[in-house]
């Protein structure tokens, strides 16, 4: 076994100790999507099984647990993230990460950090976790079956478009939308206008 295979082991362990039963189910979802992805479109598999693992890492730490940990590691939170409880736990997961598991590549990092909300700039590896997020099986709404048709074409595509549900929802739902989401949309559109074409 190598050490990328026993860390793996060993995250996957931990993770199922950390999270529900309900919330493991899911994370098994992400790596199986994420791992398919990252093969299909050329990315770390590896990188991918790792930060899919760990993405949710703190989704069910209560708020006041996740307070803590921002203050106690004195992370900056914009003024979205202080008010949205349900996504900052991606920017916990990144710290958690590093500080369990000794993880300090970047891309992975970043994979894990940026899965709720996306940012300009995304790598393949953050595109591929913030994508499986939403396709992988156990998920079931009015959009997968399309969303998941994109994402045996096309990664960006894909990516697109499920930032472009995020918004509607989120819109419609009358929630906070953070402006990372709109901004990686937009970026997206400006460096591929044939985006729109979807």
């Amino acid at each position: 076994m190598t050490d990328q295979s026993k860390l793996i082991d060993r995250i996957r362990k931990e993770v199922e100790k950390k999270t529900t039963p309900k919330r493991y189910q899911h994370i098994q979802g992400v790596v199986q999507s994420a791992v398919w992805l990252a093969k299909k479109y050329g990315a770390n598999e590896q990188s991918a099984e790792i930060a899919a693992l760990l993405h949710d890492y703190a989704k069910n730490d209560s708020r006041q647990t996740l307070n803590h940990f921002i203050k106690d590691h004195n992370l900056q939170l914009d003024p979205i993230l202080q008010h949205a409880h349900q996504l900052i736990h991606g920017k916990v997961a990144a710290v958690m990460a590093e500080r369990d598991f000794g993880i300090t590549d970047q891309e992975i990092l970043l994979a894990i950090e940026s899965h709720t909300t996306g940012r300009p700039g995304m790598s393949k590896l953050e595109q591929i976790i913030y994508l499986a997020d939403f396709i992988e099986p156990e998920r079931d709404y009015a959009a997968v079956h399309h969303l998941r048709k994109l994402a045996e074409e096309d990664l960006e595509k894909a990516v697109f478009t499920a930032l472009n549900n995020t918004m509607i929802y989120v819109l419609r739902t009358k929630k906070l939308l953070h402006p990372s989401t709109l901004e990686c949309r937009n970026q997206m559109l400006m460096e591929n206008p044939s985006l729109a074409e979807i």
